[in-house]
């Protein structure tokens, strides 16, 4: 049973927890490993048709645990951290064919902070900020990092942010387009939580298509991406999501999509 990571489900959205706020939620191996788990239970799990990705407590994720990595017996080594603990996790998000929307409750630091930004749709409670602070230290920037943002907010404010570790609040970050929306604080949880189930009950099935489309469209090339739109285009008109969405608006009434 987890308990770095706690889990609930409940109309098709799997509500996934950091929970070490004694530390400000910031990532050990064993939160690491539990996370990795968490998300492959999600990503398997039939009834499950959104993540949501979000801490307790006051903050969202502080980063690596200094503590494990600053003691002789616990650190495991940043090629472990890197390789074993942070990139499957941004493997496994960007991978799920499910969209996985992260709920910024608080401070996103370090790999914290590029962890919410690998997801599919990033909201925030307006006391959120952002915090690249791997320069503060001494370290560069991981966990897609240096991939994610300058293609979210462009290469010259992505460098300076990365360089100078500033601290970008919620609002800031959404004019920036870092995040797609922030809310107050005292909404921002039944926010989150309306936008996770509005996409559980979506064209589960279309979804994971757009999001292996704007995966390969970090790569490809415009003929590449037009032909991959063909085919899966091709692919989603065949699904029954599709039909129920077509016949829908024929008769006027709201879609009941299945995910299928």
């Amino acid at each position: 049973m987890n308990k770095n990571i706690q889990v609930e489900i409940k109309n098709q959205v799997v509500k996934l927890s950091l929970n070490r706020p004694e530390v400000f939620n910031s990532f050990n191996r064993e939160m690491a490993f539990e996370l990795q788990d968490a998300l492959k239970d999600a990503a398997k799990n039939k009834e499950v048709r959104a993540i949501l990705l979000t801490g307790n407590g006051k903050a969202f994720c502080a980063g690596q645990d200094l503590k494990e990595v600053t003691d002789p017996d616990l650190n495991p080594g940043f090629k472990a951290i890197l390789e074993e603990h942070y990139n499957p996790i941004i493997q496994l998000i960007r991978e799920t064919a499910k969209p996985v929307i992260a709920a910024v409750n608080g401070v996103a630091a370090g790999a914290g902070a590029n962890i919410a930004l690998a997801c599919d749709v990033v909201v925030a409670s307006e006391s959120a900020a952002f915090i690249q602070a791997f320069s503060k230290i001494g370290l560069v920037p991981d966990s897609a990092g240096t991939f994610f943002l300058p293609r979210l907010i462009g290469f010259q404010k992505a460098s300076a942010l990365a360089m100078l570790g500033d601290k970008v609040d919620a609002q800031e970050a959404e004019r920036l387009g870092m995040i797609y929306k922030y809310f107050p604080a005292d909404t921002f949880a039944d926010e989150a939580e309306k936008l996770a189930l509005k996409m559980a009950k979506m064209p589960t099935k279309a979804l994971a298509l757009t999001k292996e489309a704007l995966n390969q469209s970090l790569s490809n090339n415009l003929d590449e991406q037009l032909a991959l739109e063909s085919k899966f285009q091709i692919e989603a008109a065949s699904s029954k999501d599709y039909k129920e969405g077509v016949t829908a608006f024929m008769e006027k009434r709201k879609p009941e999509f299945k995910g299928e």
